[in-house]
């Protein structure tokens, strides 16, 4: 197996278009941090902090009075005056300034890692199929399973390497631009419960990037399941990439049906229970990890079955 696995990275590495991706992955990094060093990283440099969060309380006050403003928008305004005032009241400085403020903004980017890992892996097997080397790989001795267990391995290894391009990129980058001063600063937010709490920042981050990659986990899974379907490369990242970005807007349009807390893109963002906001009132942690493990067999299951039962031959 671990032969195997190594063979498939050597495959994945020796192609100029990998590493046109972990270099666009490495720019796009850079590109979008600076961006928002250049915009607004100065605006707090100092005892700054205090007064942009007393102006921040004075607009969102000010939105709060709007009669026709959205419940959803109200809690928003409500929970961020809360935070702001907590900062204030503890002397605690906001992140704004600081290199975590680019550093935690950075975490949005994975997004852009789950796009590159299903280009990789939409042509996993329907790029061994369109060339004619999956011949090659039947006729040694390791089993069929063997062989779609390496692949997928190896791409997740691909999306690994691409999540820790991003951090660390983003921590040299923001370190250089802000100065890496204030690294014992705590994260403020607030529970579903409404209580202010202050979190490790550093804990917080990889917990956010750790639950982001398990969207990219079940994305790329399904961007195989279809290339082992269909034999289609364009189909399966189209497809996979399609759904990434339309998740959102058909969430949006079902959110009042109870059934659509079922539904894989309902569940895919576990950060959402980070700051205790879940697409559904009464939805819990347990319950996403328990559908989403339902799904992730079930996308494996088709590709197995497709893999090993289907001719091969031609």
């Amino acid at each position: 197996m671990v032969n195997l696995v190594l063979n498939e990275n050597m495959k994945i590495y020796r192609r100029v278009r990998t590493w046109i991706l972990v270099g666009l992955m490495a720019a796009f990094v850079l590109f979008v941090n600076f961006i928002e060093w250049h915009s607004d990283g100065r605006k707090a440099e100092g005892e700054g902090w205090r007064t942009a969060l007393q102006q921040e309380n004075q607009q969102y006050s000010a939105i709060l009075k709007q009669p026709d403003l959205g419940e959803d928008d109200r809690t928003f305004y409500q929970e961020r005056i809360a935070i702001n005032d907590y900062h204030l009241e503890q002397n605690i400085r906001s992140t704004d300034g600081t290199m975590w403020d680019g550093v935690n903004g950075s975490a949005n980017l994975m997004i852009v890692i789950t796009i590159f890992t299903i280009i990789i892996a939409g042509d996993s097997l329907a790029g061994e199929f369109s060339s004619g080397t999956i011949k090659l790989l039947l006729i040694r001795p390791a089993s069929r399973v063997k062989i779609l267990v390496s692949k997928y391995i190896s791409f997740l290894l691909f999306g690994m390497l691409l999540l820790l391009t991003l951090f660390v990129i983003s921590v040299v980058m923001n370190g250089i631009l802000y100065g890496f001063g204030y690294m014992d600063l705590p994260l403020i937010s607030m529970t579903a419960e409404g209580e202010i709490v202050e979190r490790n920042m550093v804990l917080n981050l990889w917990k956010t990037y750790m639950l982001n990659g398990v969207s990219t986990v079940m994305y790329v899974t399904m961007a195989f399941t279809i290339s082992s379907a269909f034999r289609s490369s364009a189909m399966a990242i189209g497809f996979s990439v399609g759904a990434l970005f339309a998740g959102n807007i058909v969430l949006e349009a079902l959110q009042r049906f109870d059934w659509s807390r079922y539904l894989l893109f309902a569940n895919t963002d576990l950060t959402q229970y980070l700051n205790g906001h879940p697409f559904q009132e009464g939805m819990t942690l347990s319950f996403s990890i328990g559908v989403l493990a339902v799904y992730f067999l079930v996308f494996n299951l088709i590709s197995w079955l497709l893999f090993t039962r289907r001719d091969v031959a031609a």
